[in-house]
């Protein structure tokens, strides 16, 4: 007999044990999936839209879901659904459940060799533009098998889909700890001055700020780790730099350096390719706060990867570490 919880309003008091096959139900079925969909986006519609269905099919399982367990799950607010007490416990114990399933299963295959699986990373675009596609491309030849799944996001946002169990993995730039956030990897990632080859500061071996600013600059919007220490660097040195180009891609930008429109920032990994190649030239900046960034790996406090993840992580460091 599982001992369960009586819920009025959503607040959970100890109760009569439920029947075991409401709650074998309860989490075998679907509804759960359409559950922890609206946990995450706040609202039916945006999780009808993740899970390719009708918004009337989510609002079902929410209502079958509230109905077999006799408590609300939501607070029912203007700007979208909040999970009350009960709620917030169902998503947690779900979450882990799903884990645990996982990575029993993910056991089980392993018995057979590393053959079959799926890692789900979640970058920013620096690293998804050829850093990610290179090394997975590479673990692939040893583990064919192995599916990915990358999804590009802004860097603010990573810590956040590793929390929740969206991603195994999190590769991001960081300039301090997050919650609940375990640091597998963790690599000095000094940003660089890029520019065409025949740039008048090409040749240099290191630059200060005070230097490129009298150039045309390419940056990012404020949203940007990077355009943030850009800016507090400027600041403290009494520096005026206004861009001559603005975007949110950073391919745009290398391109726009590359072409000889000026100059951009980044970190070496992005541009490790176009750099062997010459395409573009990479220069170290001496300033304090372009030394200030780390290359991180994370992933879920507390929770066991699956073996398909280990090993990646494994082929990752070895990576790191063979490349200095």
């Amino acid at each position: 007999m599982l001992e369960t919880f009586h819920c009025d309003n959503g607040n959970l008091h100890q109760g009569h044990p439920v029947s075991r096959n409401i709650s074998q139900r309860v989490l075998q079925e679907s509804s759960l999936r359409h559950f922890l969909e609206v946990v995450r986006t706040g609202s039916v519609t945006a999780a009808a839209e993740r899970l390719n269905v009708a918004p009337s099919a989510v609002s079902r399982h929410i209502a079958r879901l509230e109905s077999e367990l006799d408590t609300l799950l939501f607070e029912r607010r203007a700007r979208g659904m909040v999970p009350n007490a009960a709620g917030e416990l169902l998503a947690a114990h779900a979450k882990r459940a799903w884990q645990d399933i996982e990575r029993v299963t993910d056991d089980i295959l392993a018995l057979r060799g590393l053959q079959t699986g799926q890692v789900r990373v979640a970058s920013t675009e620096g690293f998804a533009s050829e850093f990610l596609p290179n090394l997975i491309a590479d673990f692939q030849r040893d583990y064919a098998g192995i599916r990915f799944a990358l999804d590009v996001r802004m860097q603010a946002e990573i810590p956040q889909l590793v929390r929740d169990g969206d991603v195994d993995i999190g590769v991001t730039l960081s300039t301090s700890s997050e919650r609940h956030i375990n640091v597998e990897l963790r690599h000095p990632s000094p940003i660089l001055a890029i520019m065409a080859k025949d740039h008048p500061l090409a040749s240099r071996r290191q630059l200060a700020l005070s230097q490129l600013v009298g150039y045309p600059m390419a940056l990012p919007g404020p949203y940007s780790t990077l355009r943030q220490l850009f800016d507090i660097s400027c600041s403290r040195q009494g520096l005026q730099c206004e861009p001559v180009f603005l975007s949110n891609r950073l391919d745009a930008m290398i391109a726009f350096a590359a072409a000889g429109g000026g100059i951009a920032l980044s970190g070496e990994a992005a541009l490790r390719t176009r750099l062997k190649a010459g395409l573009v030239v990479g220069v170290p900046l001496r300033d304090r706060e372009m030394n200030e960034r780390h290359f991180e790996v994370q992933t879920m406090a507390g929770r066991t990867l699956p073996g398909s993840c280990r090993a990646f992580l494994d082929h990752l460091r070895e990576v790191l570490h063979r490349e200095g």
